[in-house]
């Protein structure tokens, strides 16, 4: 049996691996990170994640990170979860929506979140919020766009891209961003209510300190 031990943050994009090992139903120890204060640069963990970011997985002495591998990795090593399909055009599916959600949304939000990642003029930081802001606003509206159909970001199959998008949605409705989720993504949160019916989401969301959707 593999000893898995997960490294997150509560309300940080490691929700998505979260989920996952939760639904594929495996043992995994968990440890939690204080992002404000710093945890994630102590030493200890640096020697787990030189990088300094969460999620991380430590499997009997390997280590993995970045959500979109980490996903990847749990569906493979347990199909007997359902949560990859078979059909190599799904599973390009698959890669499109973990590439069009890393490399978009996360990095629209990071401009609004931590600006100083991106100018070391302090005013040039609004404009880069306010920017940032605007981007991820339509991101989401595409994303809208795509869940608009009902049912799972593959349609009638659950996959490892619908934790994924819990993460953003979670976001979205956050005190950083603030946007009004029922009435401007009404697809969208249909699809977070959807996924809150699951157990393994309201196990991670407990865990994590987390308000479900209403």
């Amino acid at each position: 049996m593999i000893a898995r031990t997960f490294y997150y943050a509560p309300g940080a994009c490691s929700l998505a691996s979260h989920i996952v090992l939760e639904e594929i139903g495996a043992p995994y120890e968990t440890i939690r990170l204080d992002l404000a204060k710093g945890d994630q640069r102590a030493p200890e963990y640096l020697a787990v994640n030189e990088r300094g970011r969460v999620p991380a997985l430590y499997e009997d002495g390997w280590v993995l990170t970045e959500n979109a591998a980490i996903l990847r990795h749990l569906a493979r090593s347990h199909p007997e979860a359902g949560l990859l399909p078979d059909d190599p055009r799904e599973q390009a599916v698959v890669d499109e929506w973990l590439a069009w959600l890393s490399t978009g949304h996360h990095i629209a939000y990071a401009h609004v979140r931590r600006p100083e990642r991106y100018s070391a003029d302090e005013a040039a930081h609004p404009e880069i919020r306010a920017k940032g802001a605007d981007t991820f606003g339509d991101l989401c509206t595409m994303t809208e766009v795509r869940l608009s159909n009902g049912g799972w970001a593959l349609g009638e199959r659950y996959s490892i891209v619908d934790p994924y998008l819990m993460v953003f949605w979670n976001w979205a409705r956050g005190a950083t961003i603030g946007f009004d989720m029922p009435a401007r993504f009404p697809a969208w949160t249909a699809h977070a209510r959807r996924l809150s019916e699951r157990s393994a989401v309201r196990t991670v969301f407990a865990r994590e300190g987390l308000t479900l959707p209403a």
